[in-house]
């Protein structure tokens, strides 16, 4: 099977897991654009890690496909994905006692020829990613020493230092302050990779992202440009809060106020397991966004 124009890049297609029997993704579709950022929003438990490692090709699908320049990763070589997607998890750790710039140079082992010593434009590209996320005189210490907050920076220095195509990133803004959160987000912005990242905050994910995708309890409820989607009363059915909604930003983007938590009745997902107004996407790659109108049906979500 070859790659054409329409379905280059990373896509998943109605893709579903289940872990323990419980579902977890069910029915959710990604089609991203080349060069934008999307960001997946919804509460814990949403599925957001899942649909990451789904795409990264860390898990497999119970159903559904994802596929890169139309071609399933499962029949692809675990080196070869590596070559093109590069994966930021939340969580990273390791007994060994590595430095920063040990770490960032796994970054090139999909690169590489087993055993192969690393060549100069292995080294270029691990002192390119080590300046760009401020670590450059951090390269001698050790893993173990390190903030969370540092040992993030170097997880993407890593991912970096790979040199994606695509680069998934699971809320990579957890345990940095305000100022490197805003630095690496304008950072990966300025890429021009392909992106997907999951974030909690809301204001943020308008700020940065080209697209949004808004998971609840597992299925796609809305996805488009963070104007359309992020609305107060998306805000309500999938978060439970009340918000208030301002478009000073860049582009009328929107910013968010929080309000407080609305009541228990208010609260669908609490009142009968979010199965209430929860909105099932089924178009095709290629449907027109549409907004969360809080009713049931609708077009899929596609980031693309």
């Amino acid at each position: 099977m070859t790659g054409t124009a329409d379905d280059a890049g990373l896509r998943g297609d109605r893709l579903a897991y289940a872990a323990g029997g419980s579902p977890i993704l069910d029915g959710v579709g990604l089609t991203l654009r080349p060069g934008t950022v999307t960001g997946l929003l919804g509460p814990n438990g949403s599925g957001k890690s899942t649909l990451l490692r789904l795409l990264a090709g860390v898990l497999a699908p119970a159903s559904g496909v994802v596929t890169l320049d139309g071609r399933p990763l499962a029949q692809l070589g675990r080196r070869a994905v590596a070559r093109r997607i590069a994966v930021v998890e939340q969580q990273a750790d390791t007994q060994v006692a590595l430095s920063v710039l040990d770490v960032v140079r796994l970054g090139r082992v999909p690169h590489r020829r087993a055993w192969g010593a690393a060549s100069a434009e292995d080294e270029a590209a691990v002192r390119s990613a080590l300046e760009r996320t401020g670590l450059g005189d951090r390269a001698g210490r050790l893993w173990h020493t390190l903030s969370g907050g540092e040992r993030q920076r170097v997880q993407v220095a890593r991912a970096l230092a790979q040199q994606p195509r695509e680069l998934l990133l699971d809320e990579p803004t957890n345990h940095l302050d305000i100022q490197h959160q805003l630095a690496l987000l304008d950072l990966i912005t300025e890429l021009g990779v392909t992106t997907v990242v999951a974030l909690h905050d809301l204001n943020l994910a308008a700020m940065y992202c080209d697209r949004v995708v808004v998971l609840k309890q597992g299925r796609a409820v809305a996805g488009g440009t963070p104007q359309d989607v992020l609305t107060e009363a998306l805000i309500a059915d999938v978060y439970g809060v009340r918000a208030r909604l301002t478009r000073d930003g860049p582009d009328g983007r929107p910013h968010i106020r929080f309000l407080g938590a609305l009541p228990a009745e208010r609260n669908w997902e609490r009142q009968d397991g979010g199965r209430q107004d929860r909105a099932r996407w089924s178009g095709k790659p290629g449907d027109e966004d549409q907004r969360h109108e809080g009713r049931p049906g609708g077009v899929r979500p596609s980031a693309g």
